[in-house]
Order: C-alpha cells, then sequence, then structure tokens
C-alpha cells in the first residue's frame, strides 16, 4: 500500500458530532486494527448514535495507534479515541488527568456525592451502587428499568457496567408485579429506538404543528413518471420512483418558499441557502432520514442514484456520517404502504415535513361530471414559530400545480 501524503504529525481520531443535542455515539466495531495501515478516506469504524449507524472515515493516512476504545463503548462526542500516525511515529502520550477507562473512550467519570442509604437498605450496598463502573447510557437505563446497580455484573473491560448488563439483568430479575395486575412481556428498545422516541416526544410537545392539507389528481404525475422510468433506467441503470419526482418537485418549490426550508432557532429563523431533502426510511431499529443534498439543483437521475445508495446503506447499517447530516426539509412517503393519508411529527430543527399518501382511483368531479383519477393526500406538518397557514397554503398551492405538470416544473 502506497502512502499518498506524508504525515507530519499525528491525526486524532474522535467520536464525531452528527447531530444537534449528540452527547455521545456508541462504537460498534472497528473496521482496521491496531497497527493496520489506514487510507484517508476509507472506513476507519461504526458507531452508533440516536438516528443510525454510520460508517467513519480516517481523517488521513497512516498507521492506526494508541486504540483507546473498544467495540460496545459508550464515548463523548469529542473524545478522542484513537491516532493515525507516520510508520515509525508513536501517538502523544495520554494526559492522566483526563485519562479514561478503554471501556468507554470517554472522560473520567466524577465521583458523585454521598447519599445517606434509604430506609431498608444497607449502607454497604448503598457505597457499592456509588462507586460502580458504569456508562452514562447504563445508569440512565438502570434508572428508567428500576435495576439496582450494585446487584448488576458489570462485562465491560475493568467491571463496567454496560447498558446490555443492565438490560440482562431487567431481563433475568424482572420486578414483582401488584397482585392485581398480570406479568407482561417488557420489549427493551434500541438506543436508536429509544432516542427516536425521545426526540419525537420532544418535538411533539415543544414544536407548535398545525397541519396543511390537499388532495392532488396524480395522472400527470404518474404518466411523466412511466415515460422518465425507462429512460434513466437504460442510461443512469436506475428507476425514478415517485419519491424522486417528489424530492424534484418539493426542492424546487421550497426555493419559492424559503420560510418552509428555514430553522427556528434561540436567535431567530434561521434561512438556508441550499435545499437538503431528508428521505425517511425504514430501518429494522425505526426510521432514517436520508439526505439528498443540493436537491434544488439535482438532476431526476442523480436524486434517484442518491436515494438507492442511501437507503441500500442504511437497511444494509453501513451509512455514512454526510447521509444523515444537515436536512433542511422532510418528505415521508407511506403510499407504498397503502396508507391513504397521515400527518408527520416535524423534526427539529427543520421547519416542516411532507407526509405522502398512497395513489389510488377515486371518483372526482372533472368539468361537473363524475370521472376515476388516481388520486393522492399530500399533508404538510409545519412549525408555527416559522411559517404561518398562510405560507404553507401557498406552498402547497405551488406544489399541487407542479405535480399536475411535471414536466415543466423540471425543465
Amino acid at each position: 500500500m502506497v502512502f499518498r501524503t506524508k504525515l507530519i504529525m499525528a491525526f486524532s481520531v474522535v467520536m464525531p458530532a452528527l447531530e444537534m443535542a449528540q452527547e455521545t455515539g456508541k462504537l460498534i466495531a472497528w473496521r482496521k486494527k491496531e497497527g493496520e495501515r489506514v487510507i484517508k478516506g476509507e472506513p476507519l469504524l461504526e458507531i452508533e448514535t440516536d438516528k443510525a449507524v454510520v460508517e467513519v472515515e480516517a481523517p488521513a493516512d497512516g498507521i492506526l495507534a494508541g486504540v483507546r476504545a473498544v467495540a460496545g463503548a459508550d464515548i463523548p462526542v469529542g473524545q478522542t479515541i484513537a491516532w493515525i500516525v507516520a510508520p515509525g511515529e508513536t501517538p502523544p502520550a495520554e494526559d492522566e488527568s483526563s485519562a479514561v477507562p478503554v471501556a468507554r473512550g470517554g472522560s473520567r467519570e466524577k465521583s458523585e456525592p454521598a447519599h445517606s442509604a434509604t430506609a431498608g437498605v444497607s449502607t454497604a450496598k448503598s457505597s457499592a451502587a456509588r462507586s460502580a463502573k458504569i456508562s452514562p447510557k447504563a445508569r440512565r437505563l438502570a434508572k428508567e428499568l428500576g435495576v439496582d446497580i450494585a446487584a448488576v455484573r458489570g462485562t465491560g473491560p475493568g467491571g463496567e457496567i454496560l447498558a446490555a448488563d443492565v438490560q440482562a439483568a431487567s431481563t433475568a430479575s424482572p420486578p414483582a408485579a401488584p397482585a392485581q395486575h398480570k406479568a407482561v412481556n417488557l420489549e427493551v428498545p434500541t438506543s436508536i429506538g429509544r432516542l427516536m422516541a425521545e426526540r419525537t416526544t420532544q418535538s411533539w410537545t415543544t414544536v407548535p404543528h398545525f397541519f396543511v392539507t390537499r388532495h392532488i389528481d396524480a395522472t400527470a404525475l404518474n404518466q411523466y413518471r412511466e415515460r422518465v422510468a425507462s429512460e434513466t433506467e437504460h442510461t443512469h441503470g436506475v428507476r425514478i420512483t415517485h419519491t424522486d419526482l417528489l424530492v424534484a418537485l418539493v426542492a424546487r418549490a421550497l426555493m419559492r418558499h424559503p420560510r418552509l426550508n428555514a430553522s427556528w432557532s434561540a436567535e431567530g429563523i434561521r434561512h438556508h441557502d441550499r435545499v437538503n431533502i431528508g428521505v425517511a426510511i425504514a430501518v429494522n431499529d425505526g426510521v432514517v432520514a436520508a439526505v439528498i443534498p443540493n436537491a434544488q439543483t439535482a438532476s431526476l437521475a442523480e436524486i434517484a442514484t442518491q436515494r438507492r445508495d442511501v437507503a441500500e446503506r442504511a437497511r444494509a447499517g453501513k451509512l455514512r456520517p454526510a447521509d444523515i447530516a444537515d436536512a433542511t426539509f422532510t418528505i415521508s412517503n407511506l403510499g407504498m404502504y397503502k396508507v391513504d393519508a397521515f400527518s408527520a411529527i416535524i423534526t427539529p430543527p427543520q421547519a416542516a415535513i411532507l407526509a405522502v399518501g398512497s395513489i389510488a382511483d377515486q371518483v372526482v368531479a372533472v368539468d361537473g361530471e363524475p370521472a376515476v383519477r388516481p388520486m393522492m393526500t399530500l399533508t404538510l406538518s409545519a412549525d408555527h414559530r416559522v411559517a404561518d397557514g398562510a405560507r404553507a397554503a401557498l406552498f402547497l398551492n405551488d406544489l399541487a400545480e407542479a405535480l399536475r405538470e411535471p414536466e415543466k416544473s423540471l425543465t
């Protein structure tokens, strides 16, 4: 293997921050071993964030050295977990004041203040619980499940208690159910599922949602899709879907309605100069919003290729950080599941999300006469702090017109 550049200093490998409010990431696996050569840009490790499992690329050419974290560790964002050095170079010495147990790869836990033992609990047991080495995620999970930390045996390096240990203890020794209730099975969600539940709850309870709905005749959309799908499949090897068309048409409409492509912040309404469309994709642990960047200028073939590639990576658990970063608007299409219509929850700090139902034949009035047409329902969820009802309605009007004449709108 030939190095493309010569290293003049060691490069640190840190736990990246892929989204707002992310505090930690879970190290799933190293793609390289200590002492192996790596090339800048190739997959180096896999991490699990609040949204998905993603691949992190090597920041430089060199030798992987000074690995400080193992698979299964929960690591604070920004924490150095390894180094990439030149051949023969040694990684920087670790600062003892900030050294961490290798199980977490994060900062050393501060000792907690002593608390008086509650009635019926021995002082020794309380002391053991306070001094136990335990990851922040495991501590939160133990509190939620009512698991006694002092009774949990840690399987992490140095006896650290991991989230998996807490889950195992909860399953092995479930709390006794009251006599008047029957015992029930408890499904403990994955970290992605748990964080998704927390984020949707936070959005629903803090963002002032309102909803605007339109029923659209999809005749022209279907006809245009059938024609361009064959062309792109022949020339680019990818078939256009309704979602691809929606991404292109929505992105172009958003350029005329910037408030729906903006974000709410403490300082005010933040406008974006490009449209990055998040496409909701169902995976085993929940839903991932994969991002099509600069969708306002991308061709249908480019959108379809990106959507296909990122969907394959999402379902394989091989997403890259860029795949889920910086979405400014989201489309959630449940039409393939035969859903007529639904309302989606906004993903903060985005200002809106478009929910798309199935296309189905309905009897509608055409020029005063009953006729059968393929109809679809679009529901826009919007943040009332950023856009009002009139702005949302005008955006849907423009989008409806674009769907009636998709070829004109995309040329």
